[in-house]
């Protein structure tokens, strides 16, 4: 399935890159670098495919740390070598554009290096062999059955970063370069909080199934305070060095200009996503994914889509980047909504252990 999916998006976007860059308003140059860029992230995400199915093979069977492992491994080895190739630092060639998707997908690479790994080495539930590799359609159909629901969350994502990309083109050119520096940056914090989150989700569900209330409460308890903690920190480092952080991409002092109060505005909103990322692994672990797709839907299409589309209206684009507050504001009242939806029918009834 993952062969499959990759050749699919692999064609699909080779056809559509060129169209999908160019709705957005932007200048040749970008169309240029856009296309540069996603031509060699697209051929080569195929690591991407396949490390999703060996994490997802070590958090189905518990080992959900090396599931972490991995896929910090790739974020860190992404976030270092980025301004390596990209301006040929040490004996490092200078690559431009091309060295910002290789690092990429040799990021990718790292990560599915790593979790096919830990899965030969230390995952003894399963066994990997050749022959056993035979497609199952009444599996497949059940394992779409259950993934629509985070491919549609997906693609919510995608279509929320294309129309922020059509607001911020209004502006300049540099406002996008921003937001995309800003993604390359988050992912050294957000990683590790989605790696905790999806290793809490086996954990709620088998005390679920125990009806071990006790246990459950203190796995969402601890979780809530590690994501906490984790956004912290990194709310810290993005309020204290954003000058820093945009120097590893050299950035030019237009760059600075916006980059330097869009990082420091949208880490505001670091703890209302710790809130909300952990919540929506919650509702995966209770076997109610529909309510992280309503909350993902309510975040980013409902308040942070018009938020920073009616803050662009004020002339200043440093206004845009609020909409990443109001969007958390918004999304952890829905969550907190759907949290005390499941206390009452699902954590409530069950025994005090």
């Amino acid at each position: 399935m993952a062969a499959c999916n990759f050749i699919v998006f692999f064609i699909a976007g080779l056809i559509l890159v060129r169209p999908y860059l160019a709705s957005q308003g932007v200048e040749a140059n970008i169309i240029a670098y856009g296309e540069e860029y996603l031509n060699i992230v697209l051929s080569m995400s195929f690591a991407l495919f396949f490390g999703i199915t060996f994490d997802r093979l070590l958090q189905s069977t518990g080992l959900t740390l090396y599931t972490m492992y991995s896929q910090l491994s790739g974020a860190v080895f992404n976030v270092i070598f980025d301004p390596l190739l990209i301006f040929g630092i040490g004996p490092f060639p200078k690559m431009g554009i091309r060295g910002a998707a290789l690092a990429t997908v040799l990021g990718q690479i790292i990560g599915l290096c790593v979790s096919v790994f830990c899965n030969l080495t230390k995952n003894r539930e399963i066994q990997f062999k050749l022959k056993n590799i035979v497609p199952e359609p009444r599996i497949i159909a059940e394992i779409y059955k259950v993934g629509v629901p985070s491919i549609l969350l997906s693609s919510i994502t995608s279509v929320t970063t294309y129309f922020l990309n059509i607001i911020l083109s209004a502006f300049s050119s540099t406002a996008i370069a921003v937001y995309g520096v800003y993604f390359k940056l988050n992912s050294f914090i957000f990683m590790p909080v989605f790696g905790l989150n999806n290793g809490m989700v086996p954990i709620i569900a088998y005390n679920y199934g125990a009806q071990n209330r006790k246990r459950i409460t203190a796995t969402i308890r601890n979780g809530l305070l590690l994501a906490i903690g984790i956004m912290l920190f990194g709310m810290a480092l993005f309020e204290l060095f954003p000058a820093q952080l945009l120097g590893l991409f050299d950035a030019s002092p237009a760059m600075l200009a916006i980059g330097v109060p869009a990082i420091r505005i949208i880490a505001c909103s670091f703890i209302g996503a710790a809130l909300g990322i952990t919540f929506s692994s919650v509702f995966q672990a209770f076997g109610s994914a529909v309510y992280s797709m309503i909350a993902t839907f309510v975040r980013q299409i409902v308040a942070l889509l018009p938020a920073a589309y009616l803050l662009s209206l004020t002339g200043d684009v440093n206004a845009i980047w609020w909409s990443y507050l109001i969007a958390e504001v918004v999304s952890i009242i829905a969550c907190l909504f759907f949290m005390h939806r499941i206390y009452k029918k699902k954590i409530a009834p069950m025994p005090m252990n």
